[in-house]
């Protein structure tokens, strides 16, 4: 069981970091046209649908599995694990972070630049490489 549990969270995990990438570079390209409303309409249907459709259940479903791997392996003496689950706490803010930014665009309310959405679009790389190093080589 712990086979197919594993490969649905992977499976989850890149559905939902595929989201994680690609919402800030809509976000790009809603903040640098922003003048431009037939345009913006088509960007906040698709912020929209990729965030709620995708994001949402691909969060869950990764968080779920993951869960369930940690408690299989064993919760309470791994601290590479714990680690781990600190940064996805992290991811999960900043995936709801997106959610807030994606209802500020559709109210026509976000202040961001495209150059700051640029940046931001960074944070979960960064993070994907820890956690990649940590599963890999478990440090602690």
């Amino acid at each position: 069981m712990y086979t197919w549990i594993l490969w649905f969270h992977l499976l989850s995990l890149i559905s939902w970091f595929a989201v994680l990438f690609y919402m800030p570079r809509l976000f790009v390209y809603h903040a640098e046209n922003i003048d431009n409303k037939g345009f913006c309409d088509v960007i906040k249907v698709m912020e929209l649908k990729i965030y709620k459709y995708i994001g949402v259940p691909a969060m869950w479903a990764t968080v779920l599995s993951g869960f369930y791997m940690a408690f299989e392996l064993g919760f309470a003496n791994n601290a590479w694990l714990h680690a781990k689950i600190f940064l996805v706490a992290i991811l999960m803010a900043y995936f709801f972070s997106l959610g807030i930014f994606r209802k500020q665009f559709l109210n026509d309310e976000c202040t961001k630049s495209g150059k700051f959405f640029r940046a931001y679009n960074e944070v979960p790389t960064l993070i994907l490489m820890v956690v990649v190093w940590l599963v890999v080589f478990k440090p602690f």
